[in-house]
């Protein structure tokens, strides 16, 4: 008699499957990555992906994946020796536009802007810490509403 694997043991493997996401986007953040072949490559439904990522580490796998992109553009820009649109390619963005308005939503100003005032800001700061200090906030810009007294 062969007995069903128990409902834990199936978390603990969804959980490594997803692991295994956030790891391949952690190291390929650079390359053309969709849902889809992530999911492919852990036998899973870009929709259950999804939803599985979200529960795990709240957020779904392409929102992750922008950030991933936005903190290494951060370090690129704060290093000065690439341009704006240098940047943009050598963390997968194709498109200029879509990475400064991705940039402006997670950091909260323009990558041009931002650089000039990194630059300053982590003057002599190790690059560990100024990575740290200096990490995008996800949703920004949905900041809570100030409660309104009527």
């Amino acid at each position: 008699m062969t007995s069903r694997p128990a409902a834990g043991d199936q978390h603990l493997r969804d959980l490594a499957r997803l692991r295994r996401v956030r790891d391949r986007i952690d190291r390929e953040y650079a390359q053309p990555l969709d849902v889809e072949a992530l999911a492919r490559g852990v036998n899973m439904s870009a929709g259950h992906l999804s939803r599985q990522f979200r529960q795990a580490y709240g957020e779904p796998p392409y929102a992750y994946l922008m950030t991933r992109r936005i903190e290494r553009a951060m370090a690129l820009l704060r290093r000065g020796d690439l341009s704006v649109t240098e940047v943009c390619f050598a963390v997968g963005f194709s498109s200029l536009g879509t990475f400064s308005t991705r940039f402006t939503e997670l950091v909260g100003m323009p990558p041009r802007t931002y650089r000039r005032q990194a630059t300053r800001a982590t003057a002599g700061m190790p690059p560990c810490v100024a990575k740290q200090v200096t990490r995008p906030i996800r949703n920004r810009e949905a900041r809570p509403a100030e409660p309104q007294l009527a």
